[in-house]
């Protein structure tokens, strides 16, 4: 090759990118072509090299134990909620009980328990326990199974109680009160499409309710709730709040019998008279009228306070009126059978002769905001305290429900204790509200906290413990400020 065919083979191979044609110059072609050859050659080695390293990494990751350990988990789960509401579906066919199905953003675990004192004064009646709401928790609560957790033996032994109510006779509820839960969409109408209760309750909605992150907005957690009336048997009844206008919107969508309940004039069942009640001095429960029909009659509820419990009593009262229950026998029922789950909004001895309002179990804005207006409206002789833990799965509304929540606690309370990252928006707007700053104290745990507190309650003040359970485990908190420490696991929320 002379030197004139080495320059063309520069400037070819420079133009490489730029040619899609042969060089027509024989020794040109060859030079030219054999690189281009070679680079489609790497080419084609890199596209496989990388193919081969993601099935290798795909192989691994496959073989990893915690991941195969996953995989094996969520599909023992799949099976295993199959089998179960298979055999809710056979257990309700079969015995045929009335259904009660309860739903709504706050208050659904304390409605549900008020229903299951109205209704057990009258049938036998069986509740869902804690709060069995998801898709594995209402066949439980049907085949009155536990939860089997990690426990493989207890979730087969689940299976077999199962088999013996469908196949053997076996003395059954006429009534289930169930709790209808929604975590993410489609969780509610999963449910109620097999369920189709006889009678749906909606307790209310919230601005932001929990579990906001997994939705889309707050609308669509409502789209959600409302699944349980579009599934509601033909002659079931709809009891709705009427304080609520999202909920009362319902009772236009669907053609249903429809009763509501209220503090605001214009509820069929209407609540009056809301009092606190006072033992030597010191809070000790909420007292208040039931009217319908013309007649009325009051109900006191011991050791728990707000209309966290008035709006619950409301609801069971209008289910017994389906079910033309005595009036007088329902209120009684309330009065005095009525049993209150810990956590929620619930009065304990504090050290120090103080008092506790224990309202760990959960958190969310608007209940954090009913907890706060109740302890406002305490009179006592000493300080007002909130102690808040972090309000979890409100997604992006996160900092901005905590703010606001800091701007009621500066119009509330003397002192402020915050649990947890979250909270720290808490005590922000606390302090932007007006609130001095050393009344502010944050911690990261709650016994912490607790312990912290022990140093500066005095006597005759009031400490509300509120947060999301999971995230900051505030009974721990009331726990170490409690008077009778040894009845923990009794009277908190475990």
């Amino acid at each position: 090759m002379n030197s004139y065919d080495y320059g063309n083979c520069w400037i070819a191979t420079l133009s490489l990118a730029e040619t899609d044609f042969p060089p027509e110059n024989p020794s040109l072609r060859a030079i030219v072509w054999r690189p281009r050859v070679i680079l489609s050659i790497i080419d084609f080695i890199e596209f496989n090299v990388y193919k081969y390293e993601r099935l290798l990494n795909l192989i691994s990751t496959t073989l990893n134990p915690n991941y195969l350990k996953k995989m094996l988990k969520n599909t023992f789960k799949k099976i295993i909620v199959s089998i179960l509401i298979l055999e809710a579906k056979l257990v309700l066919k079969k015995y045929k009980p009335k259904v009660v199905a309860v739903t709504g953003s706050v208050g659904k675990t304390t409605a549900k328990d008020s229903i299951y004192s109205v209704l057990s004064s009258s049938f036998f009646v069986r509740k869902s326990e804690k709060s069995f709401n998801s898709e594995i928790g209402v066949p439980l609560s049907i085949l009155g199974c536990q939860n089997g957790g990690n426990n493989p033996i207890i979730w087969i032994k689940n299976i077999f109680e199962g088999l013996a109510l469908i196949f053997a006779k076996n003395h059954y509820p006429k009534w289930l009160v169930l709790e209808v839960g929604a975590d993410h969409p489609g969780d509610i109408k999963d449910i109620a499409k097999w369920l189709k209760p006889d009678i749906a309750v909606i307790t209310r909605f919230a601005e932001i309710p929990v579990h906001v992150e997994y939705f889309e907005s707050p609308e669509a957690v409502i789209r959600e709730k409302r699944e349980l009336a579009q599934y509601l048997k033909d002659d079931g009844f709809l009891i709705l709040n009427y304080d609520d206008e999202d909920v009362l919107a319902i009772k236009n969508d669907f053609n249903k019998k429809t009763i509501t309940f209220g503090l605001n004039e214009g509820a069929d069942v209407l609540g009056s008279n809301n009092n606190l009640l006072y033992e030597n001095g010191k809070i000790s429960g909420v007292t208040f009228k039931i009217n319908y029909e013309g007649s009325s009659v009051p109900v006191n509820l011991k050791g728990v306070l707000g209309i966290q419990h008035i709006y619950p009593s409301l609801a069971a009262i209008a289910v017994g009126v389906t079910q033309k229950l005595n009036l007088v026998s329902m209120s009684q029922a309330l009065s005095t059978e009525h049993e209150t789950q810990p956590g929620r909004m619930k009065i304990l001895d504090g050290i120090k002769d103080s008092v506790i309002i224990d309202d760990s179990y959960n958190s969310s804005p608007l209940a954090v905001e009913w907890a706060l207006k109740m302890l406002g409206e305490i009179e006592t002789n000493g300080r007002k305290i909130a102690v808040l833990g972090d309000m979890m799965e409100l997604g992006k509304y996160a900092i901005n429900e905590h703010k606001k929540i800091g701007g009621v606690v500066a119009g509330v309370c003397d002192m402020l204790v915050t649990v947890g990252t979250r909270s720290q928006a808490t005590a922000e707007g606390a302090l932007n509200a007006g609130m001095r700053e050393n009344n502010i104290l944050q911690f990261e745990d709650s016994r912490k906290a607790g312990a912290y507190l022990q140093n500066i309650i005095k006597k005759d003040d009031v400490i509300l413990v509120k947060g999301s359970r999971w995230a900051t485990r505030m009974e721990f908190a009331v726990e170490e400020i409690m008077a009778h420490p040894e009845r923990a696991d009794e009277l908190l929320v475990r």
